[in-house]
């Protein structure tokens, strides 16, 4: 967990935000600021279930925070769309 708290994405205005939530998405998203990366890979840099991780990139994907590349498997990135950070 970063010490600034979460990232300025993982707050979903739509959707319940709860703590453990926000702190699943700000890993997921910070990992993927670093490198695009399938479900799989996400999930074992992480230390998230698989199912967690999946389940929070379609949040995402459905915000239009991350998305999807084609292929098998899909390779998810970030799309710039939402806040940045500052500093």
């Amino acid at each position: 967990m970063p010490r600034g708290g979460y990232h300025p994405n993982a707050y979903l205005t739509e959707y319940r935000n709860v703590k453990l939530g926000l702190k699943a998405r700000t890993i997921i998203l910070e990992f993927l600021e670093r490198a695009s990366a399938e479900v799989k890979l996400i999930s074992k840099e992480t230390g998230l279930p698989h199912n967690v991780v999946l389940h929070h990139l379609k949040l995402l994907e459905s915000r239009g925070i991350v998305q999807r590349k084609s292929g098998r498997p899909s390779i998810w990135a970030l799309t710039g769309l939402g806040q940045k950070r500052l500093g």
